[in-house]
């Protein structure tokens, strides 16, 4: 492979919003591909550190500097608050979001990311404006795994978990939300059982009522605030 291989017990800290935290001891960090400078990247690296690449594969933002890309046609509804501002894409339409989330992987791997995490890759299972089916989804997440790794890249899965038999072999490892509240932590044992990271984030418990329980089962959780603006990390290791 050219490529990084997360292992499975994977150390990890994830950052999204305001300046990051760089001081936790930690393997992996994963911070927003468009916000962060390859200074940051290089920082990071200089710790030790692999840095993961965060990337919306599934809606379009608003506020980000190539919106403006996304024609009205494939923009559907918009997701729930807090999280309006962005709308659902329709991901049938390969010709045209293809190229732009190519250019969005060329920029992780330009500022020096061994990793992506596109996240929203499951849009079938949500009132996206469009009659999007498992089978679009399928099309359109392995393209996303074939592209970053054509890039040099590794690539994780994001939640979906109905859909892992299918797209484990694609994926580097999985990054999933809430899996213990919802129920939902079998869904990645394919992805435990092949030797690869399942990275676990709760938001409402505390972690008294998951860190056992994933640590059982060799997942890496860590407790987290929705906004992920480093305020809240509270990890099971």
């Amino acid at each position: 492979m050219g490529w990084w291989v997360p292992p499975k017990s994977l150390t990890w800290y994830w950052q999204l919003q305001g300046t990051v935290n760089n001081s936790e001891p930690v393997a992996a960090y994963d911070i927003d591909g468009f916000d962060n400078s390859s200074g940051e990247v290089s920082t990071l690296h200089g710790q030790g550190k692999h840095v993961i690449c965060y990337i919306d594969v599934g809606t379009a933002e608003n506020w980000r500097s190539d919106y403006a890309s996304f024609p009205a046609a494939v923009k559907g509804t918009d997701l729930e608050p807090p999280f309006n501002t962005e709308q659902w894409l329709d991901i049938r339409q390969l010709s045209v979001l293809e190229p732009i989330m190519t250019a969005r992987f060329q920029m992780c791997k330009e500022k020096g990311f061994d990793a992506v995490e596109p996240d929203n890759m499951d849009g079938y299972e949500n009132n996206t404006g469009f009659p999007l089916t498992p089978a679009n989804q399928l099309t359109y997440d392995e393209w996303v795994a074939a592209e970053v790794h054509s890039l040099g890249m590794a690539v994780l899965q994001k939640n979906d978990g109905e859909q892992t038999a299918q797209l484990e072999s694609h994926f580097d490892g999985a990054l999933d939300e809430q899996c213990n509240q919802y129920r939902e932590c079998a869904n990645f044992t394919s992805y435990l059982n092949a030797g690869k990271p399942v990275l676990n984030a709760e938001y409402n418990l505390p972690t008294s009522s998951f860190c056992s329980a994933d640590q059982a089962a060799g997942i890496m959780g860590a407790r987290y605030n929705l906004l992920l603006n480093g305020k809240t990390f509270e990890p099971c290791w």
